[in-house]
């Protein structure tokens, strides 16, 4: 890697794989390997991805102008070498892990980031079930301090596609663990099941996108311990793929109509998710806590 002109379009590459794999695991599937499939689940996650694809092909060139002016801020002239790119991609790992974090403690990024947690099964078809609002939750933010630090934005771009294609593969339940020091040091589908979980224990852990040692320096690691229950707190009851995209942004506007003071609407935007003014809160802090305090009170 010593021309970044060379650096190819690693998730372009990898689609025709995705597909493939889709099918493999829908084939293995019918014939009796662990996982689930509902055609209009797969169909409904099918339709986010190409969405966000077009979204990406609109707005992409936003985000890559936006790199670029950060770029020349730099700090530092970082070379294009093999050590530049290992550590750019585990930098852009712990950025990452801030950003998933954040989507899911900020209702602002949660309402572009809760489509990916929209569907109640767990399969290949999962992974593609993304974003169509990123761009305006402001999600690319999150790989400035890459660009300021001084890596170049092609190599930032490169790693970047890497860390999504591998986060494609977890999204399955035939794989069940791996030998411990992967289980130890990686993201796996064990540990992803559990972030896609709902049951209280699962909420909000295991925000590693590659690395899940990021989860547990920072307190966020939980290991699947029982059946994981996919999906939200509370789920929608539709397949539309419009109504699936936007409806966590519809449902800020309506609780900020509804605010009765400053305080209310900023937390309408900046908020956990599952804070309700002047009401009980349903955040995942409370559902744990309840959670925990049942646990105490049965022993």
């Amino acid at each position: 890697m010593t021309a970044v002109a060379h650096l190819a379009d690693p998730v372009a590459m990898a689609t025709p794989a995705f597909i493939a794999l889709v099918l493999i695991e829908m084939v293995a599937v019918r014939l009796g390997a662990r996982g689930d499939y509902d055609w209009r689940d797969s169909f409904t996650s099918l339709t986010l991805g190409f969405g966000s694809t077009m979204a990406a092909v609109v707005l992409g060139g936003t985000i890559v102008a936006t790199y670029a002016a950060a770029a020349r801020f730099h700090l530092f002239a970082i070379p294009v070498t093999w050590w530049s790119g290992a550590l750019c991609f585990v930098l852009d790992d712990l950025a990452y892990y801030a950003f998933h974090r954040s989507a899911h403690r900020v209702r602002w990024f949660w309402a572009s980031h809760v489509i990916h947690h929209s569907s109640q099964h767990y399969n290949l078809t999962t992974a593609l079930r993304q974003t169509w609002t990123g761009f305006w939750s402001l999600s690319f933010a999150f790989r400035l301090p890459l660009l300021l630090l001084g890596f170049d934005v092609r190599l930032v771009l490169f790693v970047a596609g890497i860390n999504l294609i591998y986060q494609f593969w977890v999204h399955t339940e035939a794989v069940r663990r791996l030998p411990g020091g992967i289980e130890w040091l990686f993201n796996t589908p064990s540990h992803h099941r559990v972030h896609h979980g709902s049951n209280p224990q699962y909420l909000d852990r295991n925000y590693g996108g590659v690395f899940i040692v990021w989860d547990r320096l920072f307190g966020t690691f939980e290991p699947e311990v029982e059946p994981v229950r996919y999906g939200l707190v509370h789920n929608i009851a539709t397949f539309n793929p419009l109504l699936t995209a936007t409806h966590e942004w519809v449902a800020i506007v309506r609780d900020l109509r509804a605010s009765r003071s400053w305080r209310g609407r900023w937390m309408a935007l900046a908020g956990p998710p599952g804070w309700v003014e002047g009401g009980d809160h349903s955040t995942a802090e409370a559902i744990r806590a309840a959670w925990a305090a049942r646990g105490v009170a049965a022993e």
